[in-house]
């Protein structure tokens, strides 16, 4: 273990800051060919993820040098120019085979071929839902390591049987905010896959390990302090480390990102869990969206909170009372809002195209927005199956 600015790294694979190009030879499916006289300890060269369109797309055998495998931990230079993995094998009884691998695949958005969606790339793990600023932390770290992606599970509530909540981002907004993490990545935008969590809740944290190293290919991952994993949460950090060491992977586990910025409200910090230690979480932008502190929500989003609605123009209402005003149906929000209440400062926007200042009131049925310029902009702008958004400031 060390650490680095705050943050805490465990790596069990140190990677050398230079790799000279090399051939190898390759098999139809893309596997590597084992050279005569290979034994279970083999070095291999990482290769560029051939599914990411954010860097340039090489043909197979052909490696790059990048420097930004240099990271920010101590690096333990090796005498040669590869890096010396062991062949996973894992336990017999916790291998899966490859037939049944397919069968019931681990990521619901990346087609049949599994393997080209992550291969080569390090992976953060967890759940994602707001995209915070600790979530934010988790893709920096991989994207020193690596080419980043997220693993998002997806399904909990409805399998684990929790009450249904709006999601804090809308899903079709999830890209932008990831665009938007390029300048903290080294100007990769981290690309973001969901793993259904049906699929993934009864392994064991070996399986879940010999999936990520067998059937993704991916080269290392990425969690919080506080990850859990398996079958029941029986996994933690630690663990996951010592199961990466032996599938060959890298594992690398930062500290949680702490809120600096909790308000105090009438002197105690309202909703805050008696076991949360102080970390930027989920719960707690929800808890500030309750208390309609935008402010708060904005420093732990690390951005403005945008609303997403799905609006036609038949489903925008005028007042006749206040000329400047519509109204948009609660029943159109795409993620979770802010509590009923008055907000100033606001941004109306179609899609993502800004549109005007506005005035946002929120009651039980109705998103209300007051503005002088975007009430005839919007009809202008809009077409059905347009997005709205409403961009809160403070």
């Amino acid at each position: 273990m060390e650490r680095c600015g705050g943050v805490v790294l465990h790596s069990n694979l140190r990677i050398q800051s230079s790799i000279p190009r090399r051939r190898t030879l390759f098999s139809r499916s893309g596997h590597p060919l084992p050279l005569p006289g290979c034994a279970a300890r083999r070095k291999i060269f990482r290769t560029v993820p051939r599914a990411s369109p954010l860097v340039d797309h090489f043909r197979l055998g052909t490696f790059q040098n990048d420097k930004r495998h240099m990271l920010v931990n101590k690096v333990i230079h090796k005498s040669q120019n590869a890096l010396s993995v062991y062949s996973s094998c894992g336990s017999r009884e916790a291998s899966t085979s490859g037939g049944e691998m397919r069968k019931n695949e681990l990521l619901v958005d990346c087609g049949t071929d599994q393997e080209e969606c992550v291969v080569g790339g390090i992976v953060a793990l967890g759940k994602f839902d707001a995209l915070h600023i600790g979530h934010r932390e988790l893709a920096i770290q991989a994207s020193k390591a690596g080419t980043p992606f997220l693993l998002s599970f997806v399904r909990m509530a409805e399998i684990l049987g929790w009450e249904y909540r709006p999601p804090i981002v809308a899903k079709c907004d999830r890209k932008r905010i990831l665009s938007s993490w390029a300048p903290y990545c080294g100007n990769v935008i981290p690309l973001e896959y969901e793993v259904d969590f049906s699929k993934v809740r009864h392994l064991t944290p070996r399986q879940f390990v010999e999936r990520l190293s067998k059937e993704l290919r991916v080269s290392g991952v990425v969690a919080g302090e506080n990850y859990r994993f398996g079958y029941r949460a029986s996994g933690d950090a630690s663990e996951l480390v010592r199961l990466c060491k032996e599938y060959g992977l890298e594992a690398y586990i930062v500290r949680s990102v702490m809120d600096k910025s909790q308000p105090s409200y009438n002197g105690s910090s309202k909703g805050i869990n008696s076991n949360d230690q102080g970390q930027v979480s989920s719960t707690r932008v929800r808890r500030a969206l309750a208390l309609r502190d935008m402010e708060y929500v904005g420093k732990l989003l690390g951005r403005k909170h945008r609303l997403v609605l799905s609006v036609d123009k038949g489903s925008i209402s005028r007042s006749d009372s206040t000329p400047n005003r519509f109204s948009v149906p609660k029943l159109c929000m795409l993620n979770q809002p802010p509590e009923d209440g008055v907000f100033d400062n606001c941004s109306l926007l179609v899609d993502d195209t800004y549109v005007a200042p506005c005035r946002v009131i929120i009651d039980t049925e109705l998103i209300n927005i007051e503005s002088d310029d975007g009430s005839s902009c919007l009809h202008e702008h809009l077409q059905n199956g347009q997005l709205l958004g409403i961009e809160f400031g403070w």
